[in-house]
């Protein structure tokens, strides 16, 4: 520290006025009126020295970029952190996993799809954070509510490597009479290669002569996807 330098002071949490503290402001207007930072200080609980824990959420989304990137983060990767140990890097993997498996709707609830967008809602949080491509199939029974999704393939999505008869293979088991294709890319760019739209000819085609309607091929990217339904490729 230089000479002279005054050292900045940051208020503990329990000295804010009542009206900024995040606990607080949640019983007063509810989670969907917090900032992301001060959900994550509701989860960490405290801070570390010098820092209260608003301050520490707010270092960890900057150093990470994101939400998403907390999400890929490592449990070691976030026990590296300064101001975070293993009991807190734990509550925040538990709480991202809590959010993922929100998006998988119980047996009773099963979520129904009208559009492109309502498919991609399903696997968008999940998918745009993996780190290898991953194909999944969105089965779908004759009113169009989902029956299953299914991770056929990991690895790169192309036609060398991928079995189109491994993308039908439950649709056929369960009797689905529809489906939709989605692979993400790590890259976080969801813009269609020409061997996206080669495989999505194959497995529409492949489709056709099972009886199978695929209805789209996704291609999900960070926090947004492609329909290739929609731009007309690899569909006739």
């Amino acid at each position: 520290m230089e000479a002279g330098a005054a050292t900045e002071y940051r208020p503990t949490i329990k000295e804010l006025p009542t009206s900024e503290r995040p606990r607080e402001r949640l019983q007063s207007y509810g989670p969907g009126a917090l900032s992301t930072a001060e959900l994550l200080a509701i989860i960490l609980r405290t801070g570390m020295g010098g820092h209260n824990v608003l301050a520490l959420s707010s270092s960890l989304l900057a150093r990470f970029h994101g939400l998403g990137g907390l999400a890929k983060a490592s449990l070691l990767e976030l026990c590296q952190e300064r101001g975070l140990g293993l009991a807190k890097a734990c509550q925040l993997k538990a709480a991202m996993e809590l959010g993922r498996r929100m998006l998988i709707a119980s047996p009773d609830d099963r979520p129904q799809v009208r559009s492109p967008e309502d498919a991609a809602n399903l696997i968008l949080l999940e998918m745009a954070f993996l780190e290898q491509e991953h194909l999944r199939v969105i089965l779908l029974d004759t009113k169009s509510y989902v029956q299953a999704i299914n991770t056929v393939y990991v690895g790169n999505v192309n036609t060398a490597l991928v079995r189109v008869a491994e993308v039908f293979r439950e649709a056929v088991r369960s009797n689905a009479p529809s489906l939709i294709v989605a692979h993400n890319h790590p890259s976080g760019d969801p813009t269609p290669s020409p061997e996206d739209v080669h495989v999505t000819e194959q497995i529409v085609a492949a489709g056709k002569l099972l009886d199978i309607d695929v209805l789209d091929h996704l291609i999900i990217g960070c926090q947004r996807y492609v329909s290739l339904k929609e731009r007309g490729l690899g569909f006739k």
